[in-house]
């Protein structure tokens, strides 16, 4: 079984930070070859959910201890990957920011991600993997990723989100394998790809709870391969 462990969400927003990494780090204590995929909301912009809306999107180069913590992290537990742009569309949503994208619109995203993260001095730690903010996509932001260099879509096979992909998922390198506890119970499968959120929000949150869950599913496969989200191909 190969197990990758991915947290959504990783921000500078004060409720969806980097606090979840403490958990991360008590989980490399217990298994110190661990594989742990961030993925980051470039400038992450919640509008429409009260309590958790900000008055200004985030952009990550404006909180240099947020960079900080990405550049320090060891690069034999972690990766970074993008996470969209505002994660959601200002006004209307707080998700689905990449799901009605032309090939042009998404070209500008994609504009904003590069610049903000060169900005952040962060161009280094990201790697080109994409996973799509509430999982939704459009074809032309999947051909339009693949024609600027990303090299790995991190998708799930869920069929509201396929419905969106319209196929074109089958055209480039993607994940497809997803558990989200506790909506689904952690089992074994030949490749175990278990998603978190950093949302503390939200019940998929990787809280203490689903910490020690997650080891006790872990010290039951012992004979497990942990992985980044390329070595899943």
């Amino acid at each position: 079984m190969k197990v990758n462990i991915s947290i959504d969400d990783v921000s500078p927003h004060p409720f969806s930070s980097t606090k979840v990494i403490e958990k991360c780090d008590m989980l490399i204590e217990k298994f110190p070859k661990i594989k742990i995929s961030l993925f980051v909301p470039i400038s992450y912009w919640r509008t429409i959910k009260p309590g958790t809306a900000t008055a200004q999107p985030l952009s990550i180069s404006k909180f240099p201890e947020f960079c900080e913590e990405l550049q320090e992290l060891d690069k034999e537990n972690y990766e970074v990957g993008f996470h969209g742009y505002f994660h959601g569309i200002p006004g209307k949503s707080d998700n689905d920011e990449f799901q009605h994208l032309t090939y042009d619109e998404a070209n500008s995203k994609i504009d904003l991600m590069f610049e903000e993260v060169e900005k952040a001095g962060l161009s280094s730690v990201f790697k080109k993997i994409f996973r799509p903010p509430a999982w939704r996509m459009s074809p032309d932001a999947f051909k339009c990723l693949g024609d600027r260099g990303f090299e790995l879509f991190a998708v799930t096979d869920l069929d509201y989100a396929l419905q969106t992909y319209a196929g074109a998922e089958k055209k480039y390198p993607s994940t497809f394998s997803t558990q989200f506890p506790p909506f689904k119970e952690l089992k074994k499968q030949e490749k175990c790809g278990i998603v978190y959120h950093a949302c503390e929000w939200d019940k998929n949150y990787l809280s203490s709870e689903h910490a020690t869950a997650l080891v006790s599913f872990l010290n039951q496969n012992l004979d497990s391969e942990f992985c980044f989200l390329g070595e899943f191909l």
